[in-house]
């Protein structure tokens, strides 16, 4: 009996039969695939075949062609002047000549042929040929012909007519490029070698000078090729320039007013050349307007030097500088008036710098009377400064200083506004140096110079603290100037009163009083805003400490007090200092005082050096100074640390002045007071690590302790430094504190070693020779075999993370 399914399941088989065919058949295809790998190997890929190269060449013809063309003139010129110089005599003098004309008459030809055919660098090199062989015709002419001839003459002469030959060449032939530069060049050689064979003298050859270059400025004004302009207006530079100097030079080395008659119109003509040319040519309009300045202050000072001192001899510069502005007023170019303008600039600065060395003696000078203190009152303020930089030619030095000032103050109006600011800065700066210089230039009286100078500071400090300000609050130059002067002033007349004991309490008194009221004053006049007032703020109260400090030395030495008497008291300085920053707290004047006041601290250690228990004394004072100033929060971490410092100190150099010498007494101290600072930084910070915490304190005394261990004999410095190191090993295991743990056994460990070293040697010297190096070689094989088992388990770890899927 036949059971038939019906058609819905019939059709679920059919379906699941294809479906596993079609499965079986792509494990078959891959199969196939693989096996078809392995049977037709893959030839490895080979190496990419590289292009052929390609041979750039290293030359363009251009190059080469030029090469060729130089070296073929070079070594024709080298010829033509071997066969002038070298071999004149064998062929005669005639035929030699001959030969030579023939072949320049060639080459001078050559070109012109050689340009119609286009060949223009060949024209070019044999045209530079004929120009050198026309100077070796003119050699020969002279060996031949002129041999008797003046050679400076002749030469003159010989440049003359080859810079007309080459001008005329250049001009008929026009495409060459050289003969017209090089009959520009050689066209600078003819009126100075003329006045050179004339025997003529210096200011001849300046005015040779000076015509040659105004034929080149004639040059350059023409429409003719460019590289020959360009020499030409280089030549102009160098010849006025020369001939410029010259004159210069005869002018102020003149003797008499004639004598620098002559000179000054050489510079005036030169001035008039420059100034014409600033006017024609406006690339040049500002170098040429500068020189023709600087030319025409030359010649006007220059007749009146003769007949005055070289002081007043300046002025007549300076005051010939001023009069130049006066031409800015002329219809000249911008360009024109500035160049003027600066050669007045010029002459200021000269005179300025000529100034400069009064004003440095003056600032200086006192410091070489430095190991004369209180010596008594010089004879006068010169003598005061110990040097002389020659006083009698410099009398008019403040005069000098304070025209340039003026000259500034005036060209205010006419200046840019960005230039401003500098004009009143050095109108302000040369001001105070011409009234500092004053005593000394006119020789005043000590007394005298030392109250000017305080007067002198005075008004500046005062244009520091009441000056201009700017509109939005910000400190001005001029006040910033006027500020660096006053603090500049106060040193220098400090330096200055050293010299009598009345003029140093006085002086000091003085500055005190004004340093503290500008501060003052700048304290209470300044806006919140104008924050670049501090900076000037905190010198002037940082130069009051320094008075201050001074000053109660001052008084001291005055009562006759020793030195070492005076370092305790130097210290009340300080300790005022902390007063005051703790009433300005975070104030910013408060720290730069409170430094500034530390360094009179410093002041008080050197003078109590050699006593050494006033050292200990003043350093305790200084760490009582610098705890009261840890009180305060914003001071806590810095104050804190250096009391400390100084506590310690202290005690270390009190120690040292009892003949202490053991070295427990000094650090004893240190690690108590360590050990307590690391207990509080525990109990703040329970993360922070022992090291930190116990380690500095701890190695404080355990290593200098264990270095004295193990150079001393005794046995109770060994037994207790073991049982402080076994006490230190103890807390440590017990609290698992590492720093102990490691301090304390290394220390107990060597220790121990050092009391057993001993028996240690003996029983070494008891073993067999032969046990050592046994010893050694089981240690490096059991290393050896720990290295190799560490290599062999990597390499099982590779290859079970090899096989994992």
């Amino acid at each position: 009996m036949e059971n038939v399914p019906r058609p819905a399941e019939e059709l679920a088989v059919l379906d699941g039969e294809l479906a596993r065919i079609d499965a079986r058949r792509a494990q078959l295809l891959a199969r196939r695939s693989y096996l078809l790998t392995l049977l037709t190997p893959v030839a490895a890929p080979g190496p990419p075949v590289p292009p052929a190269p390609v041979r750039v060449p290293e030359t363009s013809p251009p190059s080469v062609q030029n090469v060729l063309l130089a070296l073929g003139g070079v070594l024709l010129t080298v010829a033509a002047i071997a066969f002038t110089v070298v071999s004149w005599g064998p062929m005669g003098t005639g035929g030699r000549s001959i030969v030579l004309g023939t072949v320049t008459l060639a080459a001078l030809a050559a070109p012109a042929a050689l340009l119609r055919r286009g060949l223009t660098s060949t024209a070019e090199a044999v045209g530079a040929l004929a120009l050198v062989l026309t100077v070796l015709d003119a050699y020969a002419l002279y060996r031949v012909a002129l041999p008797e001839t003046d050679p400076l003459g002749y030469t003159a002469t010989a440049c003359a007519a080859l810079a007309a030959l080459w001008a005329a060449y250049g001009l008929l032939l026009d495409r060459l490029r050289a003969p017209l530069p090089a009959a520009v060049l050689t066209a600078q050689l003819p009126l100075s070698l003329w006045a050179l064979a004339a025997g003529s003298g210096q200011l001849t050859l300046g005015w040779a000078l000076l015509a040659t270059a105004v034929a080149d400025i004639a040059f350059v004004l023409r429409e003719k090729p460019v590289p020959a302009r360009s020499i030409a207006g280089v030549t102009a530079w160098v010849t006025g320039g020369w001939a410029l100097l010259i004159a210069c030079g005869l002018s102020v080395t003149a003797g008499t007013v004639p004598d620098a008659a002559r000179p000054g119109l050489l510079l005036a003509a030169g001035a008039a050349l420059g100034l014409w040319v600033a006017v024609r040519v406006p690339a040049v309009a500002f170098a040429a307007a500068l020189v023709a300045g600087l030319a025409a202050i030359t010649a006007t000072g220059g007749l009146l030097r003769p007949s005055v001192p070289i002081g007043w001899a300046v002025v007549g510069y300076l005051l010939c500088g001023a009069a130049l502005l006066t031409s800015v007023r002329a219809p000249l170019p911008v360009l024109a008036v500035r160049g003027l303008c600066a050669a007045a600039g010029v002459s200021v600065a000269g005179a300025v710098l000529w100034a400069l060395p009064a004003t440095a003696v003056t600032l200086l000078g006192p410091m070489s009377r430095a190991d004369r203190v209180w010596s008594g009152a010089p004879g006068g303020a010169r003598e005061a400064l110990g040097t002389d930089p020659g006083w009698s030619a410099m009398t008019t030095a403040p005069l000098v200083l304070l025209i340039a000032a003026a000259l500034l103050v005036a060209a205010y109006g006419g200046l840019p506004a960005s230039s401003r600011p500098a004009a009143l800065t050095g109108a302000t700066a040369l001001g105070w140096a011409a009234v500092l210089i004053l005593p000394t230039a006119l020789d005043l009286g000590y007394a005298a110079a030392v109250a000017l100078h305080l007067v002198l500071t005075a008004g500046a400090l005062t244009l520091a603290v009441y000056g201009r300000r700017s509109a939005t609050g910000a400190w001005s130059p001029v006040s910033t100037t006027a500020m660096v002067c006053a603090l500049v002033g106060a040193a220098d007349v400090t330096l200055l009163a050293l010299a009598t004991e009345t003029a140093t309490l006085i002086t000091l008194g003085v500055l005190l009083a004004l340093l503290c009221g500008g501060a003052v004053a700048l304290n209470t006049a300044v806006t919140a805003a104008a924050f670049a007032a501090r900076p000037f703020q905190a010198f002037l109260a940082c130069a009051a400490v320094g008075a201050a400090a001074a000053l109660l030395c001052a008084l001291c030495a005055s009562a006759g007090l020793p030195r070492e008497t005076v370092a305790p008291v130097v210290v009340t300085v300080p300790a005022a200092a902390a007063l005051l920053g703790a009433r300005l707290r975070r104030h910013p004047v408060a720290l730069p005082v409170e430094l500034t006041a530390a360094g009179a601290g410093l002041l008080a250690v050197a003078l109590a050096s050699g006593h050494p228990e006033t050292v200990a004394l003043v350093l305790a004072l200084c760490g009582v100074v610098a705890a009261g100033t840890a009180l305060r929060p914003e001071r806590r971490p810095a104050a804190g640390y250096l009391a400390a410092a100084l506590f310690v100190l202290a005690t270390w150099v009190r120690l040292y002045a009892s003949d202490v010498a053991t070295p427990e007494a000094y650090t004893l101290p240190v690690t108590a007071l360590a050990l307590v600072v690391g207990v509080l930084r525990r109990r703040g910070d329970p993360e922070a690590s022992s090291w930190t915490a116990y380690g500095p304190g701890l190695a404080a005394t355990l290593l200098p302790s264990l270095v004295a261990a193990w150079g001393d004999t005794h046995w109770l410095r060994p037994l207790a430094l073991g049982v402080a190191a076994l006490a230190v090993t103890l807390v440590g295991a017990r609290l698992r504190l590492q720093a102990l743990l490691v301090l304390g056994g290394t220390v107990l460990a060597l220790d121990t070693l050092h009391e057993l070293a001993p028996y240690v040697v003996q029983v070494v010297g008891a073993l067999p020779r032969w046990l050592p190096p046994a010893l050694a070689g089981l240690l490096l094989l059991a290393v050896g075999a720990t290295y190799e088992r560490r290599l062999h388990d990597a390499r099982r770890l590779r290859e079970s993370l090899g096989r994992m899927r």
